[in-house]
């Protein structure tokens, strides 16, 4: 394997982009990354494995790559975890800690991480055309890997069957593991049961629901107390969808419910759709369901967002791939290619405007920490704009808002653009439409794919009249964390060189900025 990791690499970009390389966002040193896998807090650090080819900067010879973090932000890439072979592909999967040593490959002071993973078999194998999972396990803190002889461990004669994520379940019946799988082009969601990671029962299958178009893949299924408050407890079901998301290409929708260890129920105000009713049949009835789904982010750019395990405090931390299938493989990077988002906290709440009739959502915030922020003077303005820091070349910026519209018509950001005004990455509140618009279409390079300019939208009711965003701009991208994460959107840009400008305007009328901070990460 080493020998082959020397080698020249083929790339696909004609020259070498560091300009583009995020400053807190995870990307591989020079080769291709796709989901996160494996997600584990273990020792002190954040592991995050993920798709990885390492031979080279666009998809294939998938394998697990490996980074490790004390903080989210600041990242280690280590060897190659879980190798490819002649037999098989290494497809998305999860890690846990196995404290009990349910599987004996630790021991009870010194418990293993088992990594559980999609064999993607070849002809080589045996199983040649099928998916099923299999175990991998480590007992030095995940450095080194070592596959399970008894491989696979559950299979269901499927070519599409992947994506286990799994979990410790403690209910009424007792403790045991539970996996969520996918049957990927059936649009559905298995869940097994086992005592030792080895063994595995069906429990129950959920879907097609909400966006059914395209495959489902990468589910992650966890509780979540409402609120904060621990007696009031659901359970939220992630599953990505490719192609059928809401922005175009490929997103993560969620459902929220009730899970009992053997079957999820979702609530009704998580379902586009009566349950079991599925909109492949009607194209029509998909495209007037679809933005009523729950979305994770309704940018063009998450995907495949899954969370960590064993977390402190039980904290629930997602990370999603910041790319989208429909340009994946030609982003205009070197040698690199692909980068994660960054990691966000979830919860529950019954607060906001898209909760009704005691529905509850998600809100995701980033995990983040740096520097004191720079305060600007808070003003009025109408039909005029202020100036905000420029863009530092090696660094991210946060921007923190609140602002009262008014009866302005549009508040708009405009983000590392030109200084002739020609460029530029455009967020908007539009207080008409009540929606909250980001435009890339002139953001600076955007023609390397039919696909890529484009400018995403999601509905944004105020609460108390305030419009309140966080927006985190990297090198090649721009998150948009909405009324205190409420309203989510992610994308890509790739701006001309010397592009750094960011500004505040208002048109249509005055608007009073109550709060304007940013700070600078790196």
């Amino acid at each position: 394997m080493s020998s082959r990791l020397d080698a020249a690499r083929p790339e696909t970009a004609p020259a070498v982009t560091t300009r583009f390389r995020p400053a807190i966002h995870f990307t591989a040193r020079d080769t291709w990354l796709n989901d996160p896998n494996g997600l584990v807090f273990h020792h002190g650090l954040y592991h995050l494995f993920y798709q990885n080819n390492p031979y080279g900067n666009v998809w294939g010879n998938m394998s697990w790559g490996h980074a490790t973090s004390p903080d989210l932000l600041h990242w280690t890439e280590n060897p190659v975890a879980i190798a490819c072979d002649e037999t098989e592909d290494i497809f998305s999967g999860s890690v846990v800690v196995d404290h009990g040593n349910t599987s004996g490959f630790g021991t009870a002071d010194a418990p293993a991480l088992v990594a559980i993973y999609t064999s993607a078999f070849k002809a080589p194998s045996g199983h040649g055309g099928t998916q099923a999972q299999s175990l991998a396990y480590s007992t030095d803190a995940g450095m080194t890997w070592r596959k399970y002889a008894g491989n696979p461990v559950l299979t269901r004669n499927s070519a599409n069957f992947r994506d286990p994520k799994v979990f410790r379940y403690h209910g009424e019946h007792g403790a045991y593991w539970v996996m969520a799988a996918v049957e990927a082009q059936q649009q559905k969601v298995v869940l097994y049961r086992s005592e030792d990671l080895k063994s595995w029962d069906f429990l129950s299958d959920f879907g097609p629901a909400n966006a059914d178009a395209g495959e489902w893949e990468c589910p992650d299924l966890f509780p979540l107390p409402v609120d904060g408050d621990p007696e009031n407890t659901k359970w939220v079901l992630i599953v990505n969808v490719n192609p059928g998301a809401v922005a175009g290409g490929s997103g993560g929708q969620y459902f929220v419910g009730q899970f009992d260890g053997v079957r999820f129920l979702p609530d009704d105000g998580s379902l586009a759709a009566p349950a079991g009713v599925s909109s492949l049949a009607d194209p029509r009835a998909a495209a007037a369901a679809l933005p009523q789904c729950l979305w994770l982010d309704w940018g063009r750019d998450c995907y495949a967002s899954v969370s960590f395990s064993n977390t402190p405090d039980d904290r629930r931390i997602i990370i999603g791939w910041m790319n989208n299938w429909d340009y994946a493989n030609e982003l205009p990077t070197a040698p690199w290619r692909s980068s994660m988002t960054l990691a966000r906290e979830l919860r529950l709440t019954t607060a906001g405007p898209t909760a009704v009739d005691g529905s509850v959502r998600l809100v995701q915030q980033p995990v983040l920490a740096g520097p004191p922020a720079e305060v600007m003077d808070t003003v009025q303005l109408h039909d005029s704009a202020v100036r905000l820091p420029d863009a530092v070349p090696g660094s991210a910026q946060v921007i923190d808002a609140e602002i009262l519209p008014g009866s302005a018509g549009r508040v708009d950001f405009r983000l590392l653009g030109s200084s002739d005004g020609s460029e530029g990455t455009i967020l908007s509140y539009d207080t008409r439409s009540a929606r909250l618009i980001l435009d890339r279409r002139y953001s600076g390079n955007t023609g390397f794919h039919a696909k890529f300019a484009s400018a995403e939208s999601a509905p944004l009711v105020l609460e108390d009249g305030v419009l309140t965003v966080q927006i985190v701009v990297d090198h090649c991208s721009v998150e948009v964390f909405a009324q205190g994460g409420k309203v989510v959107l992610t994308d890509l840009i790739f701006p001309s060189e010397g592009s750094r400008e960011n500004w505040l305007s208002v048109e249509g009328g005055p608007a009073t900025i109550l709060k304007l901070e940013v700070s600078t990460l790196a």
